[in-house]
């Protein structure tokens, strides 16, 4: 899950709330929208490999 902030930077979230906290975990901040994707897309491969 990708949001954009206001300081107009892009952040990574997980999918799933931590049960503990109830929020989603950062999973890092980009400055494009293009870099986000290709992160994700990064994570969601390296968690099925």
């Amino acid at each position: 899950m990708i949001r954009k902030l206001k300081s107009g930077q892009y952040r990574l979230y997980s999918v799933k709330k931590d049960p503990k906290t109830h929020k989603r975990r950062n999973l890092g901040t980009f400055d494009s929208l293009a870099a986000a994707k290709k992160h994700e897309q990064e994570v969601q491969y390296f968690k099925r490999h």
